[in-house]
């Protein structure tokens, strides 16, 4: 093997450690998400895991059920976009823009 491929090995190897050490930490990383006025939030952690949902009491209307279901379905979908945006952003800072297929 010749001294370039070498490096080229060990950059990557590189690369790998710091993108699984980044992987641990984004996991315990968390972003929330509220919606209705803060009413409804959810808290999603870098896996793309729903860690909690915290819903108002004043929210909670037997008569109107649709509207909390829209409000839960709500802040879930955002809290699990900020998760992913929040991934992206670490991971290519992490590859130097490198898109690596399957990483994220």
């Amino acid at each position: 093997m010749n001294l370039n491929m070498k490096e080229m090995m060990r950059q990557a190897q590189l690369i790998q450690n710091k993108i699984g050490k980044l992987q641990e930490e984004l996991g315990q990383r968390k972003v929330e998400a509220a919606v209705g006025g803060g009413m409804v939030k959810a808290v999603a952690n870098g896996k793309s895991e729903l860690v909690s949902i915290t819903i108002e009491r004043d929210v909670v209307n037997p008569d109107d059920v649709e509207m909390l279901q829209d409000l839960v379905l709500a802040a879930v979908n955002e809290a699990l976009h900020r998760a992913k945006e929040m991934v992206e952003a670490e991971m290519a800072k992490a590859t130097g823009g490198m898109k690596i297929p399957g990483l994220f």
